[in-house]
């Protein structure tokens, strides 16, 4: 490899790290992640190839140029016709093959234990390169079980969405080896409340027509939407194929493409259906019930990707403080960096422990914990990956503050996750009402408090101050102080008992402790080695 020049005209370029000398293989640089998936039983077959493949065809570099050259709206050919079609880069193509040949969809669906919590570390691999393209991918999971309710449709688009390949052409979903399903639910008059839902469906030779507004479908190129709208019956759940099986293009109109804050190598519309041909999934009536089947699996991968934004940033920030010099130490060596770091480590660890946990329940049908547990996980990793990814931005100075850096990219999708499929208080509500009408949901919970009972004080008396506190469900006002509680708890949980000591107290303490702070670096000190080398730090 030919090396850049240090000797410029005017100056030596010096204190600055150089970059590696190889694209990173996430996988295999990250024990942290390897420990965990092994003790949920997950398969390391699918993560392991996914990220080989990543260094290997430096996603990296093939998320920059789908960021950079972002899809492009083509509602009309040259003649006026229209096409109602969303372009993408090559780059753009290259990650989707890479990830659902390696099963990121595919993997739970084909058979074999640990199939969601391999799933789950694809999530968080593929994140740390290039998070947009992973909503359509996630979808396509997602999907996947909500088709049960249906055998014809089952039988139609499952052997597609489960098959570890991808497929772009324009063509009828029967005649494609692999496809993706996206979602169209919003509309301007409301976003979480459904019932407010216009959309409407009419019968029409066998099938649906549907006519309306969503004012967000994500995906808008994947083969089929579920979606809902107003039928006779009452609001319904549907599948809206995107090519009609003539090879004709159903009346799914392309308005518009958000501009989004991130997530830039998606494309996300605003469509219209103008009588677009749809095909009834589940009872009449019934639609929210069906489609929240779909919404409690992309809930999994919307708690996994903050664990992997974290990762990236954490990473990032660690190569520059081994790096880079300061008042003659590697700022790596100076005693606050060292604590902050290792601080802001204790959020990523828990946030992959917890997301890892709960995609086991997933894989064991531990279905009671999986809906509670999916929820807590899916609350605090987002609240956290927005401070943890902005102090890693910090630790670069104004560097991580430039484009030439993933920090930029990684703080303005930080927020995503927590926005998608249910905002803080949606899912701070949601967590509420499941305690309320499902009492497994509540048993579960507490079985896993109280399965690290007696491996720390701090622990112990965090439990019992909040079973002092909500004995029952929550005030609705205390819904966001309960799931914040809880899901802390929860983490620390799983931590104490499956990590090492300096991870799991040192949680507890930073953490449930009465030390504990809004700053990072501020709360009680960790045990910054073992905390640092979990990290990589050397």
């Amino acid at each position: 490899m030919i090396r850049p020049e240090t000797r410029l005209a005017t100056h030596e370029v010096l204190n600055q790290p150089d970059p590696p000398a190889v694209p990173c293989d996430p996988w295999a640089d990250d024990p942290v992640l390897r420990d965990h998936l092994a003790a949920e039983g997950g398969d390391p077959g699918p993560p392991a190839a996914l990220g080989a493949a990543i260094a290997r065809r430096d996603a990296w570099r093939l998320g920059e140029a789908a960021r950079r050259h972002g899809p492009a709206l083509r509602a009309f050919d040259r003649g006026g016709r229209r096409l109602d079609e969303v372009e993408f880069h090559p780059a753009y193509h290259a990650l989707m093959e890479m990830g659902l040949t390696a099963g990121y969809a595919a993997r739970p669906w084909t058979g074999g234990a640990g199939g969601h919590a391999a799933h789950a570390a694809m999530v968080y691999l593929l994140s740390q390169a290039e998070p947009g393209v992973c909503c359509p991918m996630t979808m396509t999971y997602a999907a996947v079980p909500a088709l049960r309710a249906d055998a014809e449709l089952e039988a139609l688009w499952r052997p597609r969405l489960a098959a570890a390949a991808y497929d772009p052409r324009l063509a009828p979903v029967g005649d494609k080896t692999a496809a993706t399903m996206g979602m169209a639910m919003t509309e301007k008059g409301g976003g979480s409340d459904l019932r407010g839902t216009t959309t409407r469906a009419e019968p029409a030779d066998g099938a649906w027509r549907l006519t309306g507004h969503k004012w967000f479908c994500s995906a808008p190129m994947s083969d089929g939407f579920l979606t809902l709208a107003q039928a006779p019956g009452g609001l319904s759940c549907f599948v809206v194929p995107r090519w009609l099986p003539d090879g004709g293009r159903n009346a799914v109109r392309l308005v518009r493409l958000k501009d989004k804050c991130g997530n830039r190598a998606n494309a996300s519309a605003e469509i219209e259906y103008e009588g677009a041909l749809a095909h009834r999934l589940g009872p009449e009536g019934e639609g929210v019930r069906t489609i929240l089947e779909m919404v409690h699996h992309t809930r999994l991968d919307t708690a996994m990707a903050p664990a992997g934004l974290m990762r990236a940033a954490l990473r990032e920030a660690l190569w520059w403080c081994e790096g880079r010099t300061a008042f003659q130490r590697r700022l790596i060596d100076q005693p606050l960096m060292r604590a902050t770091l290792a601080d802001l480590a204790l959020d990523w660890e828990g946030a992959l422990a917890l997301g890892l946990r709960v995609a086991g329940a997933f894989d064991r049908g531990e279905r009671a914990f999986a809906r509670i547990g999916v929820a807590l996980a899916k609350f605090l990793a987002n609240k956290r990956a927005v401070p943890v990814i902005g102090e890693a931005m910090e630790a670069l100075g104004g560097m991580g503050y430039v484009e030439d850096t993933p920090l930029p990219m990684l703080y303005r999708e930080a927020p995503l996750n927590g926005i998608w499929e249910g905002s803080g208080s949606v899912i701070a509500l949601d967590i509420r009402r499941t305690l309320g009408r499902e009492p497994a949901a509540r048993a579960a919970l507490e079985e896993e408090w109280d399965a690290a009972r007696g491996t720390s004080r701090t622990y112990d008396a965090a439990l019992r101050d909040l079973r002092a506190r909500w004995p029952g469900v929550p005030e609705e006002a205390e819904a966001r102080a309960f799931a914040e509680r809880a899901a802390l708890l929860l983490v620390a949980s799983v931590l104490l008992r499956r990590a090492p000591a300096a991870v799991g107290e040192g949680y507890a303490a930073a953490r449930l402790g009465e030390g504990r702070a809004l700053v990072a670096g501020a709360g009680p000190a960790p045990e910054t080695e073992a905390i640092l080398g979990r990290l990589g730090a050397r």
